[in-house]
């Protein structure tokens, strides 16, 4: 096995380029952007940014996740699994050790994190219509942040398995910009850019409900 301070070192310099990637990435599409419309405000704009993190996250306002609640509410967990896992390796990269009250609610988050994650990836697998538009980087990610969250969990109850953990944050980060994992930033950026669109346009938050409110 590596030195332990050398895996350190090569997940932090992996983290680094991962967020300098994404900061790129986001910054190149500067180059799409184009004149606001004059006949706009910027009160209306953020509106429909406030609809965009808040109604706008509802079940009942995504068509494809009012009717798939199960999935919807896997891929939250799921989610919420991955964001714990981050800041347990940011304690352990920084010798930290996990706050007792986290431990054992951290642990049991990664486990059911990663059953949910495998669920989702079986059913890619499984349903047509998802398998149809699918593509390797959709396999390829699940599979990435799977063991990553498997690996926290394994990492949290032995400290034998650290060195496992760090060689897949380590994949896991060079990933982060190049596949699919990368929306964990854009989706957050690209809900901003949707609110602010749809905000100036007076489209979102919808004008009838918010007469009805």
């Amino acid at each position: 096995m590596f030195s332990p301070s050398f895996l350190v070192w090569a997940v932090v310099a992996s983290a680094l380029f991962a967020f300098g990637a994404l900061f790129w990435l986001v910054l190149s599409t500067f180059r799409f952007r184009r004149p606001h419309p004059a006949w706009t405000t910027d009160d209306r704009a953020w509106k429909g940014v406030q609809y965009a993190f808040g109604r706008g996250m509802l079940p009942q306002e995504k068509e494809s996740a009012g009717k798939h609640r199960l999935t919807l509410a896997a891929g939250i967990l799921y989610h919420s699994g991955i964001f714990a896992a981050l800041s347990h390796l940011g304690y352990l990269l920084l010798g930290a050790p996990v706050p007792a009250v986290l431990s054992q609610p951290s642990q049991i988050l990664f486990g059911i994190s990663a059953c949910c994650g495998l669920a989702l990836l079986i059913k890619r697998a499984l349903t047509p219509q998802l398998r149809a538009i699918s593509c390797p980087d959709d396999y390829a990610a699940n599979v990435v942040v799977d063991a990553f969250l498997l690996l926290s969990l394994l990492a949290a109850r032995d400290r034998a398995w650290l060195d496992w953990l760090l060689i897949v944050s380590l994949i896991f980060f060079v990933y982060l910009p190049i596949g699919k994992i990368r929306h964990c930033l854009f989706f957050f950026y690209s809900r901003i850019l949707f609110g602010l669109f749809f905000g100036r346009r007076r489209v979102l938050p919808h004008p009838g409900r918010e007469a009805q409110g």
